[in-house]
């Protein structure tokens, strides 16, 4: 089906606690539109949801169907996820702040990834104290840039290294 993986990568936000289920049945309204919907009754179903407790248990029948639901590999999409934050921050549409609370709750939803221990805690310590920016920036950086190339969550691990991460400290004295 077109465009599922738009759906998948909403999916993933809204699990997380970082996205919303408005987008879920934006997209069922446009294969609607589109009329790209095929045979499938949860897609139209999911188009007239209203709440997330309507359209939930939709997406996953749709993302099951046409993909299958396990397939969803919650760590690659959160990487691609990140890579796509660092996006939006460059261009203003994030703040720390704001990025903070979605690190927060990817690395305790994703039961703490290896990879996002520097960066979620270099961006929870630049909300108050100023010296953590540019590390904060400088790992922000490294790991959605290594998640921007990733093809796989196995490419994106066999390139990074907890040690370079590391090295984005506040360098005292």
């Amino acid at each position: 089906m077109e465009s599922i993986a738009q759906l998948a990568q909403q999916y993933f936000l809204l699990k997380m606690g970082v996205g919303h289920y408005q987008p879920c049945i934006d997209w069922a309204l446009d294969r609607l539109r589109l009329d790209q919907e095929g045979d499938d009754i949860n897609i139209v179903l999911l188009a007239a949801a209203t709440t997330r407790e309507e359209a939930t248990p939709l997406i996953e029948a749709v993302l099951e169907t046409h993909m299958g639901i396990s397939s969803i590999d919650d760590r690659f999409a959160a990487g691609k996820y990140v890579a796509y934050l660092r996006t939006a921050y460059l261009a203003g549409h994030e703040t720390i702040d704001s990025l903070d609370e979605k690190f927060t709750k990817l690395y305790y939803r994703l039961d703490y990834p290896d990879w996002l221990a520097m960066l979620s805690r270099n961006c929870e310590y630049a909300t108050d104290i100023p010296e953590f920016k540019e590390p904060f920036e400088m790992e922000f950086e490294y790991v959605a840039g290594l998640w921007a190339l990733a093809t796989s969550p196995a490419d994106f691990q066999s390139k990074y290294s907890r040690a370079k991460s590391n090295s984005h400290d506040v360098k005292y004295g």
